[in-house]
């Protein structure tokens, strides 16, 4: 399974070439672009990183250990590779970039931009958030004009709505840690990406979503194994 052509791929033209997303599993992606190989949050449980390709670049959404993996992380990382994450992140794991919500840098020639991500509604029994504002990031990259959300761990936050252009999202639906089907919908309808990936999605009916989306001709709803 964990082998480099194993996992579903769908494939961009950019104006500055191709984008191949690579689906692993989870929360996590791979994302190559002009020869460099970028990743989002690995996770061993979506792969064995030892027998993918090393990475330019690491983003780490949050230190949540389903996101913030340290031996999968040290399984495509070299003294090369860039690591963008969080400064909870950094305590554990120093050397990195650290961003905080609406921190942008450009790195290995692609701009990256982070955003919150953090949950309003879903709490744990103490009444915490599973997900605190200001500790999470969600990232934007561009490659080329083509403009990829990677949400992270997040619900239908407000600051959805000033994202601007995005052409491809990868919105969490895993209730209760993230979004429902409703909440993911009604994050859809703020983003208006052109292709929705969900992902992160457990064990989530995505024909409740699909069926929610039907009348929005404009964005396209595409499912990958992403669990």
């Amino acid at each position: 399974m964990s082998t480099e052509n194993a996992f579903e791929k769908d494939v961009f033209s950019t104006s500055m070439g191709e984008l191949a997303l690579h689906f692993l599993g989870h929360g996590s992606l791979r994302l190559a672009f002009g020869g460099k190989e970028i990743y989002a949050d690995p996770f061993n449980q979506a792969a064995d990183y030892s027998k993918l390709p090393k990475a330019d670049v690491i983003l780490v959404t949050h230190h949540h250990s389903d996101h913030f993996d340290v031996p999968a992380i040290d399984g495509i990382r070299t003294d090369k590779t860039a690591m963008v994450y969080t400064a909870a992140c950094a305590e554990n794991l120093p050397g990195g970039i650290v961003m905080g919500n609406d921190g942008s840098r450009t790195i290995e020639g692609i701009p990256i931009e982070a955003v919150p991500a953090y949950n309003i509604v879903h709490k744990r029994p103490n009444g915490q958030p599973f997900h605190v504002p200001g500790e999470g990031n969600g990232y934007i990259l561009s490659f080329g004009d083509c403009r990829v959300y990677i949400a992270g761990d997040t619900e239908n936050i407000p600051e959805m709505k000033g994202l601007g252009r995005i052409d491809i999202a990868f919105l969490p639906v895993n209730l209760p840690y993230t979004m429902s089907v409703e909440m993911a919908a009604d994050a859809a309808r703020m983003i208006r990406p052109r292709i929705f990936y969900p992902y992160h999605y457990g064990e989530t009916d995505l024909t409740q979503l699909t069926a929610l989306l039907a009348d929005e001709k404009n964005i396209e709803i595409r499912i990958r194994r992403m669990a």
